[in-house]
């Protein structure tokens, strides 16, 4: 092999050090996405002890008026369990989910409604989740009919504050879904993992 060959193969090796280098390096430097957990939609995600709080979110016209929550709450337990959620102006839902069971807040089961939201659309509000002696804040984005897949989910004058629905579900500043309505019901985009 004569010296221009040598050349030739040193510069090739280099070359090759390098691209192997590069690409190896981007890996060890920038963290895998797909090994962090995320709400991949617009709603987000929490864990309250057995209860495992997904796609959460409150639809609503304004920070004035009341708002309903949609999203799913897994209860993992054996025992059967109780969601309280706290909004603004000391508004509050109570959801009960069975032992090893779900329950979809969407348009098959009565509405879950916070008497106050708290923030205007496109805003995150705080609310407390609750469940027994387990409680903490958390920020629940606020929607409105921007998304059309929302729009059926805005509280309608029937389900004001002073007002009460039908069944188990209350508009008052204490709202309650029914338990097992939600279990054999089909989740929305909001309470599915796709996104928008």
């Amino acid at each position: 092999m004569n010296r221009v060959q040598r050349g030739k193969l040193a510069m090739a090796t280099a070359a090759i050090g390098i691209g192997l280098l590069s690409v190896t390096g981007c890996g060890y430097i920038n963290p895998q996405q797909t090994n962090q957990q995320y709400a991949p939609s617009d709603g987000v995600r929490e864990d309250l002890g057995p209860l495992q709080l997904r796609n959460m979110l409150i639809v609503s016209t304004d920070a004035n008026k009341p708002g309903r929550v949609i999203g799913a709450v897994f209860n993992t337990s054996t025992s059967d369990a109780t969601l309280t959620i706290s909004g603004a102006g000391g508004s509050q839902a109570t959801i009960p989910v069975k032992a090893k069971s779900e329950t979809y807040l969407n348009d098959t089961t009565d509405p879950v409604i916070l008497g106050t939201t708290g923030g205007a659309p496109g805003s995150l509000v705080p609310v407390t989740i609750k469940d027994g002696s387990d409680s903490r804040t958390v920020q629940f984005p606020v929607m409105d009919a921007s998304l059309k897949d929302y729009a059926k989910y805005l509280p309608t004058a029937s389900a004001s504050p002073s007002a009460s629905a039908s069944g188990s579900a209350t508009a008052s500043s204490s709202a309650t879904a029914t338990p097992g309505a939600g279990s054999s019901a089909t989740p929305t985009p909001s309470a599915s993992s796709t996104g928008h």
